[in-house]
């Protein structure tokens, strides 16, 4: 007898009977193990306080599959369910504030929010934030994919991660760029479109003022490429510098644009070391529509 053939039909043999664990039952993880093989990966100490906490869903569960995110809404979260993954790692929050604090939204029996959270208990979805040490690791990890899809990794650093410079450009052609690498349909722009630019600053998602309006300031930036902002800080401040006859533009993404890649890099660097499940970037799609 062929003595591979007969080592194959004995380790099958032996499956049956429960004598060698099934590779399925092998590879199962709970979504708790999982976020703890992340949180060693990150290589920082979880400090109490940080938003990177499970928002929903039993962290006991098998995951059968994690799928990464910018924004779990409620269109993500069908398309995750439609794919099979139950385990969510969202990098913004889920019930639309910071902290995820759902007191109000369940006290005044919101009907937004009971739809979601309805479809998050009907498929069993486990939903993980991974924010505060997605940004804080070394390097930071939504900056290391934005600046790959913005083509700025072939430009020398002015300051590390966050000024850049380029070959001369237009505000004009620059803005258009990076709407068609990101395929946004309402980027705005604040500033002469035939303005010559050779130093850009990145601000993605919503730092807040202080941090956009120092980075514009700079003698040695020229154009704020940023996620969002109140149009009386940030926008106004840009405004200003403009009409006062400085060398200034801002190009205002829209926070899911000025992040989503760095999510999409976050599925690639989990899947180096879950190998055990599918892993998917699920994006999420720009809310706004120009008429």
């Amino acid at each position: 007898m062929n003595i591979s053939l007969f080592l194959a039909s004995h380790f099958v043999l032996l499956l049956a009977f429960g004598m060698i664990p099934s590779p399925a039952n092998a590879q199962d993880l709970t979504a708790r193990e999982v976020i703890a093989r992340i949180q060693q990966k990150v290589g920082l100490d979880w400090q109490e306080g940080t938003v990177d906490t499970f928002k929903s869903g039993n962290p006991d569960a098998i995951v059968t599959g994690i799928a990464v995110t910018m924004m779990a809404t409620y269109d993500v979260l069908e398309r995750a369910v439609a794919d099979g993954h139950n385990l969510i790692i969202t990098h913004e929050p889920t019930f639309y504030g910071h902290y995820d604090q759902t007191g109000e939204l369940t006290e005044h029996n919101d009907p937004i929010y009971a739809a979601k959270a309805a479809l998050i208990d009907e498929h069993g979805l486990i939903i993980w934030r991974f924010h505060d040490y997605w940004h804080e690791r070394d390097p930071d990890g939504i900056r290391v994919g934005m600046i790959k899809k913005l083509g700025w990794d072939a430009f020398p650093e002015i300051l590390e991660g966050t000024i850049y410079k380029s070959p001369p450009t237009s505000i004009e052609k620059l803005a258009r760029d990076i709407k068609e690498r990101f395929d946004i349909g309402t980027m705005r722009v604040v500033g002469d479109p035939q303005l010559v630019v050779t130093n850009l600053a990145f601000a993605p998602g919503f730092p807040g003022f202080e941090p956009q309006r120092r980075l514009l300031a700079r003698d040695d930036v020229e154009v704020l490429v940023m996620g969002e902002a109140h149009e009386w800080e940030t926008i106004l401040y840009g405004a200003d510098a403009v009409a006062a006859g400085m060398n200034k533009a801002l190009i205002i993404m829209g926070h899911i644009p000025s992040e989503q890649a760095g999510m999409e890099e976050c599925a690639k660097w989990l899947r180096t070391f879950i190998p055990e499940m599918p892993i998917a970037f699920v994006p999420t799609p720009e809310p706004f529509w120009a008429p």
